[in-house]
């Protein structure tokens, strides 16, 4: 497994690795390969290790009875962020760092999968940073973020494309997508934008004027 080792540059995205179902190696590699800054949560440090991957950050409330210090020496450099916050997540946490340190990206990965609980959380709680930080959650299946009022974006055909509402949206027109959305609006548990798809190579463009909407672009 490599470790990062671009030059770094604040205009690339970090990477925080939680610990949900791990992704592909190679997967992990295109990320390693571009992060300038890599965080890991508490709970996988263990895993991560076992990898070989260099770690810049490890980051949570420490726990699980084990003392960060004792990793301190294997990573050097390696700075430990103690988080005792119980009313935030880890990830969170994570996300908070990012933004103390001004990084305007990131990249998240191992944060779906196991636990459902763990996977709806870490997806939802992006709203949350909407204004602060552009967050990508990653894993082998697919890639999720948050839209801006107005997205547009080049797709080949048949790309498989789900419009999750975070709460209720509305206001939602789409182009080029095989079931369009005119002025439309979305609530979850109601009724979502779930496996829709593109309709021919071009632009889709998708546009929402109130609340927090969700793209995910799913591939198996």
């Amino acid at each position: 497994m490599s470790s990062h080792h671009i030059v770094r540059d604040d205009q690339e995205p970090a990477l925080i690795i939680a610990n949900g179902a791990a992704c592909s190696n190679e997967l992990l590699d295109q990320l390693l390969e571009w992060s300038p800054l890599v965080i890991v949560l508490d709970s996988a440090i263990e895993r991560v290790l076992e990898l070989g991957i260099k770690v810049d950050v490890l980051l949570g409330d420490f726990d699980r009875g084990f003392s960060p210090e004792e990793y301190r020496e294997k990573q050097y450099p390696l700075e430990i962020v103690y988080a005792p916050n119980q009313d935030k997540t880890d990830l969170e946490k994570a996300f908070d760092y990012l933004i103390e340190k001004g990084h305007k990206a990131v990249n998240v990965i191992w944060a779906t999968g196991k636990r459902t609980d763990h996977t709806i959380t870490n997806i939802t709680n992006i709203v949350a940073y909407r204004n602060q930080l552009k967050i990508v959650v990653l894993d082998d299946h697919s890639k999720v973020f948050l839209l801006p009022k107005k997205y547009e974006k080049w797709y080949t055909a048949n790309t498989s494309i789900s419009l999750i509402p975070i709460g209720k949206v509305s206001g939602i027109t789409t182009q080029n997508l095989f079931y369009p959305l005119q002025n439309e609006e979305l609530t979850i548990g109601y009724r979502t934008g779930s496996s829709n798809h593109v309709t021919e190579d071009g632009i889709v463009t998708i546009e929402h004027s109130e609340g927090d909407l969700l793209l995910m672009e799913c591939w198996d």
